[in-house]
């Protein structure tokens, strides 16, 4: 496998025409690899979101290209960038959007069945997915009934039951103390992090800057740098 999983170049997103043009996204370039955690950093209207927007399918780019695991992304028409979304990208929100009404392995199951599953072979899958998390037994449970750091661990068995190649976190441990955020993202860096996948991290936490492999910063819509993470152990 090709060691780089996405490769985007020259990307650039404005919104409005001639004087009231507006940039969200500017000239950017990057690559990102396969078993690596990248993590994108930047000040509120940096242009993180509008970025994975693009690189995810869902916001198609004025200018630039992108190449997710050599598939050329904005080359697709919309059904096919629909299944790209479905097939290659899992993504674990801030806030979990985990159903209320629906038990925490019905939860994970909600990809494949969206993918038009069996829903016995569905809910199976789930439920190793949970087990991966360590949450097995709290498979019956509403998400009412578990801890914020239960719930982010359900949002990420719901994110890799589908096997995603590329993983896309959009701040994970906002909603958790320190010490459960550490334990999420060293959770994700030994169990779920692997030489076919790629996780992109969005984060204003330092706490967690350690389990980075690389930290790529944003500025006004422009890349500014990127750095180490502090401890790739």
């Amino acid at each position: 496998m090709h060691d780089v999983a996405i490769e985007a170049r020259g990307l650039s997103k404005w919104f409005g025409e001639g004087d009231t043009r507006t940039y969200a996204v500017r000239e950017v370039s990057f690559e990102a690899r396969h078993n690596e955690i990248l993590y994108i950093v930047g000040p509120s209207g940096s242009g993180k979101t509008t970025l994975l927007s693009m690189i995810s399918g869902i916001l198609r780019p004025n200018v630039g290209n992108v190449q997710v695991e050599d598939v050329d992304l904005w080359a697709l028409d919309d059904n096919h960038i629909a299944d790209f979304r479905l097939n290659t990208v899992g993504f674990v929100f801030q806030d979990y959007h985990l159903f209320p009404r629906l038990t925490t392995v019905e939860n994970v199951a909600i990809p494949l069945i969206l993918k038009r599953r069996n829903w016995n072979e569905a809910i199976g899958e789930a439920m190793h997915c949970l087990e991966v998390v360590g949450l097995t037994g709290r498979a019956a449970l509403p998400p009412n009934k578990l801890s914020g750091g239960e719930q982010q661990r359900v949002a990420i068995a719901r994110a890799i039951v589908s096997a995603p190649d590329i993983l896309i976190f959009d701040e994970p441990t906002a909603s958790l103390d320190g010490d459960t955020g550490r334990k999420i993202i060293e959770f994700v860096k030994k169990e779920v992090l692997n030489e076919k996948r790629c996780i992109l991290i969005v984060t204003h936490d330092n706490r967690i800057f350690e389990y980075a492999d690389r930290i790529m910063a944003m500025e006004d819509g422009r890349v500014v740098g990127f750095n180490k993470g502090e401890n790739r152990a």
